[in-house]
């Protein structure tokens, strides 16, 4: 396979996961923007988390042995249309201002993303044998670009002042126009893919296997596959646990308004996309092991002090020096955070060959912790307060830790 060929390969992907990131961070304006439309508690409105990322727990082995079969390109196209099937779901739901609907709605929507991310996250490291985690990690900064003007659209067209709506239906149709607006992108998208011909590199993943000849028979004999699927589970639980209360602790405990709190939930992800710029170099300096292993010392200690200086708030003045501390550690904690999921990612699936794709069927079912994982930080914030919730995304770090120092190479 000819290096342009790849290389024009992944810049067409790097598209596919801007798209993935875009829609993705706009459930964390979703879950302050419905709480309170339908008025629900922390742990309700984290439903719209649960939703969303048990899809990939649902269909996430289903498609990657789809993949096996139609391989990665028609993936991609098959990913782009079932999500604009799910984001034109929005319109009816919205005219209903039916909760349950819109939670319906997502869980399509987010099939058609678990697509979409078990045919990309493969689809790269066999473009680029002997620079998996780099490559990866490239791609993935536009991931977190997505993820940097996701909320920024969010705040524009979704956050909008509440006082022009007379009833509670018309604030829930505010997500009609711009989810249709989504939907027609998707389907442009799967259009191009389809013109673009990209090439299919299952041959490549069947070359891996017989130059392996390791004998393993079952996906589950490369136990650092199993690890690593816990340290996606709680890498992806703490990252959008952490993003989805973000613009509620800024109105609880800072008392910033939620269409200003969405920007600076732009400067969380933001920092995500630099993190991934500059670690998908210095990755080619240090192990990527080691990297993860910083990050995830760097995201404990962020949100320790988070919590420590958040308690120490005074009440009498919002603005002051405690509560800025607090809300740069969190939003910090992004920096940290960009590497983690593509490094852990290519250290699970090298020279897996053959099992490639069943591994990204099973790593992104793992991506459930997305689902899981905001609903016990939710439901903590309801009986201990929101501050010291965030001790749960740090029992997520801290398993990350251990599969960066040991669990990567286990045999």
């Amino acid at each position: 396979m000819q290096t342009k060929s790849n290389a024009f390969a992944l810049a067409t992907l790097a598209t596919l996961f801007f798209v993935v990131g875009f829609i993705t961070v706009l459930n964390d304006i979703l879950i302050p923007h419905l709480k309170v439309i339908f008025d629900l508690t922390y742990f309700e409105a984290a439903l719209i988390q649960f939703c969303f990322f048990g899809a990939y727990f649902i269909v996430g082995g289903v498609f990657g042995k789809l993949l096996e079969k139609i391989g990665y390109p028609l993936g991609v196209i098959l990913g782009f249309l079932l999500a604009a099937l799910g984001c034109i779901l929005f319109y009816p739901a919205a005219s209903t201002a039916s909760y349950p609907i819109f939670l319906g709605a997502l869980f399509i929507l987010a099939s058609g993303i678990v697509l979409l991310q078990a045919a990309g996250n493969p689809f790269v490291t066999l473009l680029a044998p002997g620079k998996e985690a780099t490559a990866l990690t490239l791609v993935q900064a536009f991931n977190s670009l997505g993820t940097t003007l996701g909320p920024l659209f969010g705040s524009i067209f979704i956050l909008a002042d509440v006082t022009k709506y007379a009833t509670k239906i018309e604030e829930a149709q505010s997500v009609q126009v711009p989810y249709l607006g989504i939907a027609g992108v998707l389907i442009l998208l799967a259009v191009v893919v389809y013109l673009l011909k990209l090439p299919d590199v299952r041959k490549r993943a069947k070359k891996v296997s017989d130059e392996n000849r390791d004998g393993k028979t079952s996906i589950f004999e490369y136990s650092h596959l199993v690890l690593a699927a816990g340290a996606i589970f709680f890498y992806v639980g703490a990252e959008v646990s952490i993003g989805s209360f973000l613009i509620l602790i800024m109105k609880d405990v800072m008392g910033i308004e939620e269409k200003v709190g969405a920007t600076y939930i732009a400067y969380y992800w933001g920092a995500a996309m630099v993190g991934r710029f500059v670690g998908s170099f210095i990755m080619t300096q240090i192990a990527p092991n080691k990297c993860l292993a910083f990050n995830a010392i760097m995201s404990i200690v962020l949100i320790i002090i988070a919590i420590a200086f958040g308690l120490s708030i005074d009440f009498e003045d919002r603005e002051n020096i405690a509560g800025k501390i607090m809300m740069v550690a969190l939003l910090a904690i992004g920096l940290f955070n960009s590497i983690m999921f593509p490094t852990i990612f290519s250290l699970a699936t090298k020279n897996l060959g053959k099992f490639t794709s069943q591994a990204s069927g099973i790593i992104c079912m793992a991506i459930v912790g997305g689902a899981l994982i905001p609903p016990v930080q939710g439901l903590m914030a309801d009986y201990f307060g929101l501050l010291i919730s965030y001790l749960i995304p740090v029992l997520c770090y801290i398993y990350i830790l251990f599969f960066a120092l040991k669990g990567y190479k286990a045999k």
